[in-house]
C-alpha cells in the first residue's frame, strides 16, 4: 500500500546516480589497481581478465594524475552517488505503509545506507580512511545486505513496482560476492545503486503527464 509518490526529482537523481555509480565502480578499480596497496588486486585471474585490457584502452582516464590522487577523486565522486540513492530510498519508505516482513526490512537496510555513505564520505573525503573502513564500510555493508535482503524479498511478496527493485535487493549477497571478487568493493555497491535507480525512474515516468486526446 502507498500513502504517496516519491519525488518525481530525487527518482531522476537516483536514476542518474545509478548510471554514474556504473561507470565510477570500475574506474575506481582501475585506479586502486595502479596504486601500491592495489597493485596485488591483478593478480587475480578474474581482475586480470578486464582490467589489463581496460587499462590500456582507458588509461588515459587513471593516469591525469598520481596514482593516488586519481583513485581519491573518484572515492570521493561516489559519495554523492551513494547519497542519492540513500536519500530516495527513504523517500520511498515515507511512500510506503510496510506491513509484516517489510516493517523490519526498511529500518535495517536504511541504517546500513546511511552506514555505507558516511563511509564514503569518511574514506575519501576526511584523513581517517582506514577507521571509516574498519568502523562504518564492514558493519554499512553487513547491515545492508541483511536489510535489502530481507527488504527484497518483502517488497516482492508485496507486488511492488518495478519488480526489478526486489530483485536487485534480494540477491544483492550474491552479486556483491561476484562484483567484489571480479571488479572491487567499490563496484559492489551497483546493484543497491539499479535498485533504488530503476524505481526512480518508474516514479519519474509517472510524473510525467499523458498527451491530451484531441476532441474532434
Amino acid at each position: 500500500m502507498q500513502t504517496s509518490t516519491p519525488s518525481p526529482l530525487l527518482g531522476r537523481i537516483a536514476f542518474i546516480a545509478a548510471c554514474a555509480g556504473t561507470v565510477l565502480g570500475p574506474l575506481h578499480a582501475l585506479a586502486r589497481f595502479a596504486t601500491h596497496d592495489g597493485a596485488g588486486d591483478l593478480k587475480s585471474p578474474f581482475v586480470h581478465w578486464w582490467a589489463v585490457p581496460a587499462g590500456h584502452t582507458f588509461g588515459w582516464l587513471v593516469r591525469w594524475g598520481s596514482a593516488d590522487t586519481v583513485y581519491l577523486t573518484y572515492g570521493k565522486l561516489l559519495a554523492p552517488v551513494a547519497i542519492a540513492a540513500t536519500v530516495f530510498a527513504f523517500a520511498v519508505r515515507r511512500s510506503r505503509t510496510p506491513v509484516g516482513l517489510e516493517r523490519w526490512g526498511w529500518p535495517i537496510a536504511l541504517t546500513g545506507y546511511v552506514l555505507a555513505s558516511a563511509a564514503v564520505l569518511g574514506e575519501y573525503w576526511t584523513p581517517w580512511l582506514d577507521q571509516s573502513f574498519m568502523f562504518l564500510a564492514l558493519p554499512g555493508i553487513l547491515v545492508s545486505l541483511i536489510g535489502s535482503t530481507i527488504l527484497g524479498i518483502a517488497l516482492l511478496r508485496r507486488g511492488f513496482r518495478p519488480r526489478t527493485t526486489g530483485w536487485l535487493l534480494a540477491t544483492w549477497i550474491v552479486s556483491l560476492i561476484v562484483l567484489n571478487s571480479v571488479v572491487a568493493m567499490s563496484a559492489a555497491l551497483i546493484p543497491m545503486l539499479w535498485a533504488w535507480g530503476v524505481a526512480g525512474r518508474a516514479a519519474s515516468r509517472r510524473a510525467v503527464p499523458s498527451e491530451p486526446v484531441p476532441v474532434a
